[in-house]
């Protein structure tokens, strides 16, 4: 039973701030959540901003001045960690990649900012969740979908899905406000420590696009770089070292965002599915991602039974599917996790990569407790030798049928 009630325009928003007590909203700092606080402001209700930052840094004076401007509570968490552990471990170990095009990104940060802000509801009391996607951006459904399977008993959802504005004209209302500091931007953007996305803009078109350069952070290539190995380490299905080197999961992963991007490894350019099936364009930038997959791929097929795999393969992409639709806390999503984690638990070893210009080369596969063979000839010669030993046993008189010959 829905325990919420839907916010879908300004309209809506009006009616919220005259039912609720305290509102809070998710706050990135960027014009759409910042005009959803001008609007805010000007209803004269009680509104907390929450910030998560999940590693792509979070500026926060600039933060506290947006928010201190309208007057309103800032509460940041750092929740790199969390995500880290909780979502993107999971993610390598289901080769979570749409339509096996490129690694989810949003799909997988969602969950977690929802969750975080339902925990922030509840403690500060608040009745109101409120986000600022809009029906052009799946975080709408992700964000929606989250919150309503987290059971918060309140207002959730984004004036903007029936509320349409431009960029330009929440940059203008800003400005009369008084906060004249955003700029038009051809581009939109979202990062996270495991992909960033830029989509909109100059993207908007998929049969004629191009992406500038500059917008590039990982993956932005200033001089040729030499041929270069590098072996990630696997412990029961989580990455726990790179050349030998044991590190912590959010250093290994930043890490391995500047060692592999820096050989330009890593971008990708896709379309994805909006709810009503419309497609849009999206670059990506995921150098950790592509090799920590690969890796995994790699080793569970070094080390899990061939039927297996068929059956995990099979399952993967209704994993993906539930993470996009926002579906990630739903019961099916859960029992796939469930196979998926359980299939992990016998995948460590380690796997060399030759990275060069644009390329990670597979270089080697050490399993721990590998199904593949390391000498093929001496194989082939024990195989004979025991089979043919089990032939000439079935070929011996003990063992063949005795006839009499009597006249």
């Amino acid at each position: 039973m829905k325990r919420y009630q839907q916010v879908r325009s300004l309209e809506d928003l009006s009616y919220v701030a005259r039912q609720s007590k305290h509102i809070l909203t998710l706050f990135s700092g960027g014009v759409d959540s910042s005009y959803l606080l001008y609007k805010l402001s000007q209803t004269g209700c009680k509104v907390t901003a929450l910030t998560v930052d999940l590693g792509d840094g979070v500026d926060a004076d600039d933060l506290r001045h947006i928010t201190g401007f309208f007057n309103v509570d800032l509460k940041i968490i750092d929740a790199r960690e969390q995500f880290a552990r909780e979502f993107i471990i999971p993610a390598i170990r289901a080769n979570a990649q749409y339509m096996g095009i490129y690694p989810i990104s949003s799909s997988l940060s969602r969950p977690l900012i929802a969750r975080l802000a339902v925990e922030m509801a509840q403690t500060l009391g608040c009745d109101a969740i409120l986000h600022t996607a809009n029906q052009s951006q799946n975080s709408l459904r992700r964000l929606n979908g989250a919150l309503s399977q987290l059971n918060f008993n309140g207002f959730i959802g984004s004036p903007y899905e029936y509320s349409a504005f431009s960029r330009e004209e929440k940059i203008q209302a800003l400005a009369q406000a008084g906060l004249p500091r955003f700029q038009a931007r051809g581009i939109s953007g979202d990062a996270n420590i495991w992909v960033r996305e830029y989509e909109s803009g100059a993207l908007d078109n998929p049969e004629d696009f191009m992406m500038p350069e500059a917008l590039f952070k990982w993956t932005s290539c200033r001089s040729a770089q030499p041929d270069e190995l590098l072996s990630v380490c696997f412990e029961r299905g989580a990455p726990v070292a790179v050349n030998g080197q044991t590190l912590p999961l959010l250093t290994l992963i930043e890490h391995l965002n500047a060692v592999v991007g820096r050989h330009g490894i890593g971008r990708f350019s896709g379309l994805e599915h909006l709810e009503g099936g419309e497609k849009v364009l999206e670059v990506r930038e995921a150098p950790a991602a592509m090799l920590l997959m690969a890796a995994f791929r790699h080793l569970e097929t070094a080390t899990l039974d061939a039927a297996l795999l068929r059956q995990k393969l099979a399952l993967e992409q209704t994993w993906v599917n539930e993470a996009i639709e926002g579906r990630w806390y739903g019961m099916l999503a859960a029992s796939l996790a469930a196979f998926i984690r359980t299939s992990a638990e016998a995948v460590s070893g380690t796997v060399f990569f030759n990275l060069r210009s644009g390329v990670a080369d597979l270089a080697a596969i050490k399993a721990r407790d590998p199904l593949y063979l390391t000498d093929r000839d001496g194989w082939e010669k024990q195989i004979a030798r025991v089979r043919g030993s089990r032939s000439l046993a079935d070929l011996s008189p003990s063992l063949t049928p005795a006839y009499s010959l009597t006249a």
